[in-house]
């Protein structure tokens, strides 16, 4: 199959570079600096240098890709965790998540690929009992008091669900393990970056259409559904 993954330097798209190599795929990665082209080579991806800010240049590195399939790994978050730092960063991830993804989607259409895996969160579920289905509501949804995270979410599911294309959002748990800000889970619906690029992969052959928990099982949200349909096992590590 041929896959463009966008954001493929980022925590979930170096695994899954290197997962989708090992399965065959033939991959497109994108980049935003020129500098790390040789790092997208190296993981055995065809390079495309483009801002997904600029939608015509993103139509075109999609459509000469020719995908079947378009994976959304798009995120604009630093390296290292600086809580003062934290606002401006989300509100820039929710920006990307936003304009990112209505370019990303108009792109994905226009170079008549069949289906794009976007990922969203699974830790942001209106305060409840759960385990947190898929269909329960996000954090202030029902008040009309979003965060800009959160609203952020929202405009990236919609806009996938709604591509006309076979659509599957990826809500993931909080990351951890190698490039992530922590080696250890911390919080509510932990999630291993090994699991989550697993995920994906899975996501293009498996998964129907729709919304999916990916997380560890301690309770928070329920990861039913991705079991059952996506063969999903928050225990998958990459041998490193």
């Amino acid at each position: 199959m041929r896959v463009f993954l966008a954001g493929a330097l980022g925590v979930i798209g170096r695994p899954l570079a290197r997962l989708l190599v090992q399965a065959g795929h033939e991959v497109t990665g994108t980049t935003r600096s020129a500098a790390r082209e040789a790092e997208l080579r190296a993981l055995g991806l065809a390079p495309a240098i483009v801002d997904a800010f600029d939608a015509d240049a993103l139509r075109d590195a999609v459509v000469a890709a020719r995908p079947d399939a378009v994976i959304h790994q798009l995120t604009d978050l630093p390296d290292v965790l600086d809580p003062a730092a934290m606002p401006a960063a989300l509100a820039r991830n929710a920006r990307l998540r936003s304009e990112g993804t209505r370019n990303l989607v108009a792109a994905a259409r226009a170079a008549g690929a069949r289906r794009i895996v976007a990922q969203s969160i699974a830790f942001a579920y209106e305060p409840g009992s759960g385990p947190h289905g898929e269909d329960d509501p996000l954090a202030g949804v029902a008040r009309g008091e979003t965060t800009a995270s959160v609203r952020g979410v929202l405009a990236l599911e919609s806009q996938v669900l709604s591509s006309g294309l076979d659509a599957i959002v990826l809500r993931y748990g909080r990351l951890y393990g190698p490039g992530t800000w922590t080696d250890r889970p911390n919080g509510p619906a932990p999630l291993h970056v090994d699991a989550a690029a697993h995920a994906a992969l899975l996501a293009l052959d498996r998964g129907g259409t729709g919304l999916y928990n990916i997380a560890e099982d301690d309770g928070y949200a329920s990861i039913a559904k991705a079991r059952r349909e996506l063969g999903f096992d928050p225990g998958f590590r990459i041998d490193r």
